[in-house]
């Protein structure tokens, strides 16, 4: 369009640029600010090749705008703006005007721009607070317009002065005139206008003469200003034609000046005109002067009378003070060589006009106080170029004491000293870099008289030196300043932050001054500057701040910080800057704070070149670069020697070289570097304005992670460590910051995709906690004041804030800040929704930070309570953190899902069900079932009835689609959580509620969601955490099933009926996935036998699904027969007779042991159908794989068997998931029976290390040292003692009887004593010679054990060997956490393997031959009780052989005391033994496996621990993840196993108890274990055969043993022999 239709396309864009005005758009906001300015540069552009069309239009859009009619303060701010705007493009279209314009484009433009730009200049109304800079603007386009157009305004003007001197009218109109003011004059344009005026000065009237007096000297100082070369040319070539002009003009107007007010308004002028005559000054300043000279030789003695104070005429010295001024400043542009005289007519003057303009004690004063100053600061400007070295009127505007006017004089004259472009001999600023510190003492005088005014709170502190502490004693008492005083302060602040933007050098310059105090002046400028930036009562003066504290974090102004030590005065300095900024932001004290992010966002970014520029240089002052503590990944810890440096605590002084101060920290925070603070605010301040719903604000606070990220990267380089060290969320950082590049389509997506961020944030660090307990606090305030309104009012003098409002940027949000709350603006309600999905998102990782044992755990019960010390069984829930805010977060979000407020309640409960169902961080899933699983369950009264109200149902409809969206979306990690608490309460009690709802049309929309989240859940059946799943997912399917066919039949309504069928649909759906691999699991304690009831029950639902079918063929002929909706019903009637078909199928497939027999006769119904039904259901059970070995009849023996390989079953990494969970929650009582039925187990398996290794593994974790190792009554003791009592109790047989029977029978210790201890002896024992017999024996005996190690039983070898790398391993792992703390290396050698061994020995003694030797008769080994005196002997004979097992001496015993030598000098002797029985593990072939055979007591007991405990093993899974490494569906085929088992049979114990060798046993099982039958060959190939299984017992108590034929092939040939009487008397086969 732009290259065919240039005209309709530039008219296009003019109307956008028009359309998108404030005025016309009414609200501005991020968006349409930034599409005005595309507007904008736009036209720019397009004017510099469609000029005229352009400037019409932008002349016509003035011209309208300036026509239009408002009302109300909004619409005039925006009629304001929205001139302004077109005011500025006007200004640059012009001032890029082509050259080749056509003269038709001059006629319009002066004909209609110049008319509407003139309006603006001539309408101005002082005191209109829009006026002036309106003024301002419009002449800037008047002087662009005249660069290129002068003829067209000249004429203008022209016409005017030729109507004027026509005109009889003393008021004339003189505005035109005025123009010459604001329009572009050089060389030639000057002279053109003096020739006008002097053409036509004396036909005047008075009015229009003064208007051109006072026009003409402004026109002359554009010129001077804008073409200074054509000035200085001027002194260098005088030009006559100029000069004529002047002269003229000169005498014109001297001859005007008849009276003193006319001369004290002329004389300005005629210094101007003077000036312009270079030649004439050069003849007046001789002794002889030309009579036509004579009256300018006057006139300069008239100015210099007036100027002493001679002329007897207050306005003549007013106006000679002007004039000498007007001559100064003309004076700096020329050269000193081109012309000394007219610096010689200066010097003559200066003196006096500087005593009269700098008088403190007589001010210099007009009446109008912007006129003055602005001529005060001319003469000072002036004075310092001519001569920078008389400083004198320096010294009196700095002086504490002059007046206010006076210090402001002096900053703007500085101001512009350093802004105004230079001439060459112009003097730079470096002159006054002397008076830094009168500079600095003013800025804090006039920041704390300025702030006290504006009520403001106190100065913060960085330094002691920013107390004033000396400076503020005279204001002690002093009243607050006046507001006329304040206003004065406040402009003088204002330009003392301009001055520091300008050029910071000049008051960050210390000469002469040391290290702490140079840093000490830099932190009182920073910090007044600081404290400036949340001043909303003085938003200018905030904007410049902040543009001057940019300007101060510049590369070359941070090097003049501190030069001594730039780097710790960086990091102190501008830390504390950013802690105090990003503190005042996330508690809502500033309006700007979208702008002041952006702000922040470029300091970080001069902050990152500063460090990237001393990174070498950094690495002395690395103790700055803070680390976090890594959780899982160790602590990265600050050197000791560093860390005083670093601490920023008040009173806490910092010592490194000579750039250090005494510092007070603004946090508050003993001891705690005020640089990890900083960091720790700055990261809280980014979080919390993710939920700002200004999208500017947003996109500026994640493109600010990127900034973070890079400072981590620089720092990492420096100390090189790991980056996540620094930045522990570094990845999402960057995430956050590569997502900022991308403009959203909108808010809500913008939204979506940070909760999605905030989701994958892994590590809990101060600053995410803190942000959302910040965010938790204003959440909670807005929640409260949406309910309450509109009942809220704004209590007197309150005012309304929120974190993310600003003034102008966009509306104001009332949601954070307290006060009340307008729910008719939508920011409001969508800060608050913002919010909500953030606390959802960021809550899981601020969880763990709170507390990792906010889930359901189990620890592990290696020993008993009251001896453990953490490893109790224990169940931690969720609601042992009831008081923490994240779980009192998750108690608001469930009262609010059943919101009922009037104007907003809708919008709250459909909101807080999308992002808790949606965005809910995964971590939070287990709080959030069991808290709707408690609220759900007071919906029930104590007798189980359901309590029926709208709250209760409008609540559980929430939970369902909450539930069905949190289970649909497959969040990251959410696999992780969704197993760590238990749903079957909540799902079941669910389905109780609806139950009842009725037949209504909601009620079937609830029940056919429910149906809907029910097969979602078992989509999702791998990741959840069921107890008893079988048992629940049977009683789900009773439920369901209720709810099918339930009123399909009996509606009317085709509505309702198309509605009940969805239901049919959705309950058929549901419990087809219910029932894959589902065994029925009947009612316990119904009295029927367990096959029979659950042939019931297949029966029952078989038959429900059978006539569900029916249904459907029924209602599908009618459908035939009929058109219309019910051919639309049949489609659906197509689909659920296919999910019935599938219920059936898997119904069948899980149950054909049950249900085969009711199924079979289908296949040969009458009815085809039914025929064709049951073929199809066969057919689907046959692709399933349906296993019909359950029909055969060792189903039993097969299931068993199948039970012990899922006990026995071991993972990759060796781990028993089944087996550890199983000795993790029985109860202790069972544990010498589970200590039985384990190793008997896993003996049977070849698996006994495995198991032992396990067991020992975790003992030897919980145990707090080597001495408490095994000495409690913990299960991993129980399973050793049993290993020790059944594999080797005929080593201990053979070791011990001889030993004891010589001791005992032998004549030579007949008549022996052993008893040592003194108080014991009797008259006639020597004490001597009873230990010398005591240590005989101990020797002996010790002897004997350490020769027995060939003999040692290899069961035992491995038993040992299992615990002695057990113990090795674990104290690796622990040394290897604490050495790494310590950066040392690890050298276990040195440390580990002598406590290791020494564990093995000390473990054999305690638990297997000590108690042995204390009791010889009760171990077996003896028939009868040895007598007391060898008792005693023993007794302390196994007290020396445990001591030398446990590698120590006797302390606290004095009477064994004397033994200490012999136990001492065998330590080398039994380590060496304990070393040899335990280095080495015997191959599992070779080990004898006495237990090898598995007898039906210890199946039947494994089946009852396992189904007793079914629930906690697996609560006990869930919440320690075992699965994780072997997944889930070992328990999932356990509880089916346990299921299709059914309940245990309740036997005593004693009836199953059974044990080996010496132990109460039966008769086979002695057999086999005394005659080790297991190690024949005839029984090894019998049993690899698999054709005989036991069961049960014969009414003698013998086990049954049961021949399987249909198991032998007829190749084999083999016969059985019964070769003892005994065993054939022992067992019956059948």
């Amino acid at each position: 369009m732009a290259a065919h239709k240039p005209v309709e396309w530039v008219q296009a864009v003019v109307n956008r640029f028009d359309e998108q005005l404030p005025i016309k758009a009414s609200q501005q906001n991020t968006h349409t600010k930034v599409s005005t300015e595309h507007n904008k540069e736009c036209l720019i552009n397009i004017s510099k090749y469609k000029f005229s069309l352009v400037i019409s239009g932008l002349t016509n859009i003035l011209k309208n705008v300036n026509n239009m009619r408002i009302f109300g303060e909004t619409a005039e701010k925006n009629l304001y703006l929205s001139q302004l705007i077109i005011l500025d493009t006007l200004e640059k279209c012009l001032a890029g005007q082509p050259k080749d314009t056509m003269r038709l484009d001059e006629t319009m433009l002066v004909k209609q721009l110049l008319p509407e730009i003139c309006h603006f200049i001539h309408t101005y109304r002082e005191g209109n607070q829009h006026a002036a800079e309106l003024r301002n603007s419009a002449s800037g386009v008047l002087f662009s317009l005249s660069c290129n157009n002068f003829n067209a305004v000249f004429s203008r003007i022209s016409t005017r002065l030729q109507e004027l001197t026509v005109c009889s009218e003393d008021n004339a109109d003189v505005h035109d005139i005025e123009l010459l003011q604001y329009i572009s004059v050089d060389c030639a344009k000057l002279k053109r206008l003096l020739q006008e005026t002097v053409f036509k000065f004396k036909a005047l009237k008075k009015v229009a003469q003064l208007a051109v007096i006072n026009s003409l000297e402004k026109a002359f100082w554009n010129w001077v200003e804008n073409y200074p070369d054509e000035f200085t040319k001027l002194y260098q070539t005088p030009q006559t034609d100029m000069a004529d002009c002047a002269e003229k003009l000169f005498d014109l107007v001297d001859g005007f000046a008849e009276s003193t007010k006319r001369k004290a308004a002329v004389w300005p002028l005629q210094i101007i005109l003077l000036v312009l005559c270079p030649e004439i000054i050069q003849d007046i300043a001789k002794d002889v002067v030309e009579e036509t000279k004579m009256n300018k030789k006057l006139f300069l003695d008239n100015l210099r009378k007036a100027l002493a104070g001679h002329s007897g005429s207050r306005q003549l010295t007013e106006s000679a003070a002007i004039a000498c001024v007007k001559l100064c400043k003309a004076s700096t542009y020329i050269n000193w060589e081109d012309n000394s005289v007219i610096f010689l007519l200066v010097q003559s003057m200066v003196v006096d006009l500087k005593n009269l303009l700098f008088n403190p004690s007589k001010p210099f004063s007009r009446g109008n106080q912007n006129a003055d100053v602005d001529l005060m600061i001319d003469c000072l400007v002036s004075c310092f170029r001519i001569n920078p070295h008389n400083n004198q009127h320096f010294k009196i505007c700095l002086a504490q004491n002059s007046p206010s006017t006076f210090h402001y004089v002096l900053v703007n004259s500085l101001h512009r000293i350093i802004t105004n472009s230079a001439l060459d001999w112009w003097p730079r600023i470096d002159a006054v870099y002397c008076h830094s510190m009168e500079l600095r003492s003013m800025f804090s005088e006039t920041l704390h008289k300025a702030v006290q005014g504006c009520g403001a709170h106190p100065a913060i502190r960085m330094t002691p030196s920013l107390t004033f502490k000396e400076k503020m004693t005279s204001l002690k008492f002093k009243e607050k300043p006046t507001d006329l005083e304040t206003r004065s302060y406040k402009f003088l602040l204002l330009s003392l932050v301009k001055l520091i933007h300008a050029d910071p050098k000049l008051l960050l310059c210390n000469p002469r001054k040391q290290g702490p105090e140079t840093q000490g002046s830099t932190a009182e400028l920073i910090t007044g500057l600081v404290q400036l930036v949340p001043q909303s009562s003085m938003p200018d003066i905030a904007q410049e701040a902040m543009e001057a504290l940019l300007v101060l974090h510049q590369l070359d102004s941070i090097d003049l910080w501190n030069p001594d030590a730039p780097i710790e005065t960086f990091w102190e300095i501008s830390s504390q800057m950013l802690f105090y900024i990003c503190k005042k932001l996330t508690s809502h004290q500033m309006l700007s704070s979208t702008e002041i992010l952006k702000w922040l966002r470029e300091i970080l970014i001069c902050r990152n070149k500063f460090l990237l520029k001393n990174k070498q240089s950094d690495r002395s002052s690395c103790h700055l670069l803070f680390l976090y503590d890594v959780p899982g990944g160790g602590t990265s810890q600050i050197s000791l020697d560093h860390e005083e440096m670093i601490r920023c605590a008040p009173g806490a002084t910092l010592r490194k070289g000579k750039g250090n101060s005494s510092m007070e920290s603004t946090a508050g925070c003993s001891g705690t570097p005020i640089c990890r603070q900083a960091q720790t605010k700055l990261e809280v301040a980014l979080y919390m304005f993710l939920w700002s719903p200004d999208i500017e604000a947003v996109l500026v606070a994640m493109s600010c992670f990127r900034h973070l990220c890079e400072e981590a990267d620089i720092r990492c380089g420096v100390d090189e460590v790991s980056v996540h060290n620094f930045l522990p969320n570094y990845n999402t950082f960057m995430e956050f910051a590569s997502v900022s590049n991308m403009m959203s389509t909108g808010r809500a997506a913008l939204q979506k995709r940070v909760m999605a961020l905030l989701r994958r944030i892994e590590h809990p660090t101060a600053g995410n906690t803190e942000a959302w307990e910040d965010t938790h606090a204003k959440w909670e305030q807005a929640t409260k004041l949406i309910l309450n309104y509109p009942k809220t009012k704004m209590e007197d003098g309150q005012v309304t804030e929120s974190l993310h409002k600003t003034i102008v940027k966009r509306r104001m949000s009332h949601v954070s800040g307290g006060g009340s709350i307008d729910l008719s603006d939508t920011d409001s309600l969508q800060e608050w929704i913002n919010m909500t999905g953030f606390l959802c998102a960021l809550g899981g990782v601020c969880l763990q930070h709170r507390s990792n044992a906010g889930l359901a755990t189990y620890s592990p019960p290696m020993g008993p309570v009251n001896e453990r010390k953490g490893s109790m069984i224990s169940m931690v829930s969720t609601e042992g953190n009831a008081e923490t805010p994240v779980s009192k977060f998750i108690d608001r979000l469930l009262t609010l899902m059943v919101c009922n407020h009037e104007k907003v309640g809708l919008q709250i409960r459909t909101n807080i069900k999308d992002l808790v169902g949606l965005e809910l961080s995964p971590a939070l899933y287990p709080m959030l079932f069991n808290k709707l699983k408690n609220t759900i369950s007071k919906f029930f009264d104590s007798q189980g009835q359901v309590l029926l109200t709208e709250t209760n149902t409008q609540f559980v409809e929430q939970t369902i689609a909450i539930m069905k969206n949190l289970l649909d979306n497959h969040t990251e990690g959410s696999s992780e959580h969704l197993g760590q608490a238990s749903i079957e309460t909540m799902m079941l009690n669910l389905v109780r509620y609806v139950r009842v709802l009725g037949n209504l049309v909601h009620a079937i929309q609830i029940k056919t969601k429910l149906c809907q989240l029910v097969e979602v859940m078992m989509e999702r059946r791998d990741d959840l955490s069921f107890c008893q799943e079988m048992k629940f997912r049977n009683k789900m399917v009773e439920y369901l099933t209720d709810w099918v066919m339930g009123t399909s039949n009996q509606a009317t309504d085709e509505d309702v009926k198309c509605l009940t069928r969805d239901l049919d649909q959705a309950s058929m759906e549901a419990v087809v996935s219910l029932l894959a691999g589902l065994p029925l699991q009947p009612e316990e304690g119904d009295g029927v036998e367990l096959m029979e009831a659950k042939s019931q029950l297949f029966l029952k639902y078989f038959t429900l699904f059978m006539n569900l079918l029916n249904d459907c063929s029924e209602v599908e002929d009618e459908s035939a027969q009929t058109g219309g909706r019910k051919r639309g019903m049949s489609r659906r009637l197509a689909s659920l007779r296919h999910c019935t078909v599938l219920a059936m199928s898997n119904l069948l497939n899980a149950n054909v042991d049950s249900g085969l027999m009711h199924s079979i006769g289908l296949g040969y119904h009458k009815d085809l159908q039914t025929r064709a039904t049951f073929m199809e259901v066969l057919t689907k059970i046959l692709q399933q794989g349906t296993e019909f070995d359950t029909l055969a009849e060792t189903v039993l023996a097969d299931r068993f068997e199948r039970l012990v390989e899922l006990v026995t079953m071991m993972g990759d990494q060796g781990e028993l998931p089944i087996a550890m969970a199983l000795a993790n929650v029985v109860p202790c009582s069972q544990w010498d029976e589970l200590a039985r039925v384990l190793v008997t187990l896993f003996d049977s398996r070849h698996l006994l290390y495995q198991l032992l290794w396990n067991m020992f593994s975790k003992e030897v974790e919980l145990a707090d040292s080597m001495q408490t190792l095994f000495r409690g009554n913990s299960l991993a003791s129980k399973i050793m003692t049993f290993c020790f009592k059944v594999y080797g109790a005929t080593y201990l047989q053979k070791l011990l009887e001889p030993l004891l029977r010589t001791v005992i029978t032998s004549s030579e210790w007949q008549h022996v004593s052993f008893e040592v201890d003194p108080t014991r002896l009797e008259p006639t024992e020597s004490l001597e010679e009873n230990q010398r017999s005591l240590l005989q024996m101990t020797e002996k005996f010790f002897h004997a054990i350490i020769n027995s190690s060939s003999e040692f039983p290899p069961q035992l070898r491995s038993v040992c060997h299992c615990l002695y790398q057990a113990t090795c391993h674990s104290l690796l792992n622990k040394a290897t956490v604490k050495e790494k703390k310590e950066n040392k290396k690890s050298v276990v050698s040195q440390r580990f393997p002598q406590n290791s061994i020494g564990a093995v020995g000390s473990a054999m003694f305690l638990r297997f031959i000590n108690p042995a030797i204390v009791s010889p008769y009760e171990a077996g080994i003896l028939d009868k009780k040895p007598p007391p005196r060898i008792e005693r002997g023993l007794k302390l004979m196994s007290k020396i052989l445990q001591s030398i097992a446990n590698h120590v001496l006797f302390t606290k015993e004095e009477h064994m005391r004397p033994f200490n030598d012999f136990v001492k000098s065998n330590f080398d002797a039994a380590r060496r033994f304990f070393l040899d029985i335990a280095s080495d593990c015997p191959a599992s072939d070779t080990v004898n496996h006495s237990l090898s055979f598995i007898s039906d007591g210890n199946v039947l007991a494994l089946h009852r621990l396992l189904w007793n405990n079914q629930e906690k093993i697996g609560q006990y899974l869930s919440s320690n993840r075992d699965h994780k490494a072997v997944g889930r569906r070992p328990f999932d085929k356990m509880a089916t196993l346990l299921a299709y088992l059914g309940p245990p049979e309740h036997k005593p114990v004693a009836d199953t108890h059974w044990s080996s060798l010496n132990l109460t046993s039966s008769k086979f099982e002695e057999f086999m274990t005394r005659h080790q039958v297991h190690e024949k060959e005839e029984f090894k190939a019998l049993k690899t055969l698999n054709i005989f299984y036991q069961a049960g017992t014969s009414k003698a108590g013998n086990p049954v043993f049961y021949y399987i034929a249909r198991r032998a092939t007829n190749k084999q040939n083999f016969s059985i022999n019964v070769e003892d009487s005994r065993l054939a008397r022992s067992t019956e086969i059948c």
